[in-house]
């Protein structure tokens, strides 16, 4: 049975002492945007959680091909448990992006390019998560679900570039940028700073959440060969 890792202790409270900071930085230390004001705080969150979308479907890529190579239901656990958190950040994502655009766009939504792919995205990997609970058979599954999950990262490298491809409203903060893009703006020092400590705190949220996850489906598979036992044991009797 898996032991409480004081490793694992320690990465949990040092996420919540940063997002405290975070809120500070955002709140307070960064300052208010001349032209949108004090919605435009949101923005710091809104790219944050859509890096930690990115990296987690990464995450699932990667341990995807590892479980293809080795055979190794490690690696599953592990795409599986990144799978849900990113679909938890792309929703983030996307529901902060909303809240941001009403008082910039004068609308909740719009078919831009950007939301476009992020929410084929966003469905690719909510399909994924119920191929992996759907399907009988556990080997038969991991490999579905795996091949899976490497073909539909084709959709983050898409979203992420969507709005360097094509024409669209939304901003591009880093790199270079669409002068008729609405809801732009140049970033002062203080902004970088916080959207550096934002995107920091949330990647070490992210593996900590991760390290949770993959702990459950541990402890979830422990006590269901625990419970096999004990029914056989009855059997015997």
């Amino acid at each position: 049975m898996p032991k409480p890792n004081p490793r694992l202790q320690l990465m949990t409270v040092s996420s919540l002492i940063l997002i405290i900071l975070s809120v500070y930085m955002v709140l307070i230390y960064a300052p208010r945007e001349i032209i949108m004001g004090d919605v435009q705080r949101i923005f710091y969150y809104h790219v944050s959680s859509g890096w930690i979308a990115a990296l987690a479907f990464l995450v699932t890529l990667i341990t995807s091909i590892m479980f293809l190579a080795t055979q190794n239901k490690s690696y599953d656990h592990v795409a599986m448990s990144s799978a849900e958190i990113g679909v938890i950040f792309t929703t983030m994502n996307i529901v902060s992006g909303s809240i941001w655009a009403r008082p910039v766009w004068n609308t909740w939504w719009t078919w831009d390019p950007r939301l476009t792919t992020a929410t084929i995205m966003w469905l690719l990997y909510i399909a994924y998560l119920f191929l992996h609970a759907g399907l009988e058979g556990h080997d038969r599954r991991r490999h579905i679900t795996a091949v899976y999950g490497i073909v539909a990262f084709i959709s983050v490298p898409l979203t992420f570039m969507a709005i360097r491809i094509w024409r669209t409203i939304h901003p591009v903060i880093i790199g270079s940028a669409d002068p008729d893009a609405e809801g732009q703006f140049d970033m002062t020092a203080r902004m970088t700073t916080t959207l550096l400590f934002t995107a920091s705190t949330f990647t070490v949220l992210y593996f900590t959440i991760l390290w949770h996850r993959v702990r459950i489906q541990s402890l979830f598979e422990y006590m269901s060969k625990l419970q096999y036992q004990m029914y056989n044991d009855l059997k015997e009797r």
